[in-house]
């Protein structure tokens, strides 16, 4: 073969492979818009459901299962989100997606939690909670900055925050982790190796994808 002809050949070879990096940029800034899509439009459901659903119809026992049977479902969620990225073509994404679910999730439940108790018990805080009053204390206690204007006062109400306290400790330490090893799972499965940053995980994607299943 002629070098002209070699040098055809190499730079078709070099065409295809930027070819190929473009397609692998558009698919993956695609796939970061629709994460960013549903995460969005998943939280605004979320908590308008929070303030539109007749919460006052519930009673005392609806609050105490409420909070029960809402941390189960917390925990379910978790683990099929762990499953989903593991087979997630983007594993890093899956993975921002179901974390920030999962802690929207957690926080509107308490914060529902809270609302009835003051609803069906009165005085279970230093003060009447309104809807915003209720998530504005969910979030006061999950970011540990101290309590202000609004406490626990009633028993109940303080058993329901130290739950609060335990549990968002470790969605913060345990559930991370885990997750981090789903995306590992999700990197070996695609034959890309895991990275310390998006940065670098992207450029692993990149290339795992270039060079071929």
């Amino acid at each position: 073969m002629s070098d002209s002809s070699e040098r055809r050949a190499g730079h078709g070879r070099t065409r295809a492979a930027d070819s190929g990096q473009n397609r692998e940029r558009r698919a993956r800034r695609r796939a970061t818009r629709a994460v960013v899509a549903r995460t969005v439009l998943m939280a605004a459901g979320l908590l308008t459901a929070y303030y539109l659903l007749p919460l006052e119809e519930y009673r005392t026992g609806g609050a105490l299962t409420l909070i029960v049977c809402g941390l189960l479902a917390v925990v379910l969620l978790f683990v099929w989100q762990v499953r989903t990225i593991a087979r997630s073509p983007y594993p890093r994404l899956r993975a921002v997606e179901s974390l920030t679910l999962t802690l929207v999730v957690f926080l509107v439940l308490f914060a529902t939690t809270y609302y009835l108790m003051d609803r069906t018990t009165p005085g279970s805080f230093t003060e009447p909670m309104t809807r915003t009053d209720s998530l504005y204390y969910t979030l006061t206690t999950f970011t540990t900055v101290g309590f202000g204007d609004i406490t626990a006062r009633s028993e109940t109400g303080r058993v329901a925050t130290m739950i609060q306290m335990v549990v968002g400790l470790l969605l913060v330490g345990g559930a991370a982790r885990v997750l981090a090893t789903a995306v590992e799972v999700g990197l070996r499965r695609r034959g890309d190796a895991p990275s310390a940053s998006d940065g670098s995980g992207a450029g692993a994607e990149g290339r795992g994808r270039a060079s071929g299943p």
